[in-house]
């Protein structure tokens, strides 16, 4: 196991050496660990959970430099919420496990602090990148019973659709945006468009409630990665039926686009 002392040490005598940033210095020192880590991850970790528009479509911008970067199989919250990360990729990560991270936010009060807090904490004062910082966020809230898998910290729920379509961004974006179009392959639903980005992102209404993020990731000229997030459903019953909408949705969406 790390010893954490000598490697905060370690980093410490970088960052004299380079000037470089505690998180900066620390990235260059801790040992990858393959496959561990999305390549999407949120950039800020104080920002709202559902503030992941730019993961969705492609940008985040904690990525470092030369890392590839792509949308994420699912959305970024769920996919950290959901995330099963071994102790032995944890401490190579950030340097100590679960167990030693949960005591040492209990140590400060965590229980009582709100996600944002947790997670600027362990970024601000221990140098856990952002990703990470989430990862373990959540993974305290879910073993101190303040969340269930798939629910934020207020409380609702959040699903999550993705799938590769052999079109451009922008003809996604347009069967978002175009009414006579999303009628197609989304008929009669209470979706309403409030912003847009061609080729790259989408945030909706729906059922008069800002809920939906959509985010697409260019693959090449004629292939496409869709995200979609649907967050602020009541319970995890109606989460799992909207999970199981959205799939049908995609899927129907991937046809008519590549029919």
């Amino acid at each position: 196991m790390t010893s954490n002392k000598s490697f905060k040490s370690r980093v410490r005598a970088r960052m004299a050496k380079t000037g470089e940033s505690y998180s900066a210095a620390r990235r260059h020192l801790v040992p990858e660990v393959p496959g561990d880590e999305p390549a999407g991850r949120l950039a800020d970790p104080s920002a709202p959970e559902e503030q992941t528009a730019a993961a969705l479509a492609g940008e985040p911008a904690a990525a470092s430099a030369g890392e590839p970067v792509s949308a994420p199989a699912a959305d970024q919250p769920d996919a950290v919420r959901d995330a099963t990360v071994s102790d032995d990729a944890m401490v190579a990560r950030t340097g100590r496990s679960h167990d030693e991270w949960f005591a040492l936010l209990d140590a400060w009060g965590a229980a009582a602090r709100p996600h944002g807090e947790i997670a600027r904490w362990l970024v601000e004062e221990h140098g856990v990148p952002g990703w990470w910082a989430q990862s373990v966020t959540v993974a305290y809230e879910r073993a101190r019973g303040l969340r269930a898998p798939g629910q934020s910290r207020a409380g609702d729920f959040s699903i999550s659709a993705s799938k590769t379509i052999d079109v451009p961004a922008e003809r996604i974006i347009e069967a978002f945006t175009d009414d006579d179009l999303r009628a197609r392959w989304l008929p009669d639903a209470p979706f309403e468009v409030r912003t847009s980005r061609p080729g790259k992102s989408v945030t909706a209404n729906w059922e008069g409630r800002a809920a939906i993020t959509v985010g697409v990731v260019a693959k090449g000229e004629e292939k496409t990665q869709l995200g979609l997030q649907h967050g602020k459903l009541s319970d995890a019953a109606s989460a799992a039926e909207m999970k199981t909408y959205w799939r049908e949705r995609v899927t129907a969406l991937k046809k008519l686009l590549e029919g």
